[in-house]
């Protein structure tokens, strides 16, 4: 069974706020900060890492 990345995301963002309720302001930062990483001069050591 093939899941596009972007629905498992959808599911598992709106299980992960519904289940732990973090506070918006924490959602905002973890979303900037992810944004801003893939960005930056550490996007590709972090690449390699993870694969």
């Amino acid at each position: 069974m093939d899941v596009p990345l972007w629905l498992a995301l959808i599911v598992v963002g709106y299980l992960g706020i519904k289940l732990f309720r973090p506070p918006v302001w924490l959602i905002a930062v973890i979303l900037l900060g992810g944004y801003l990483l893939a960005d930056s001069l550490l996007a590709p050591v972090i690449n390699t890492a993870i694969k």
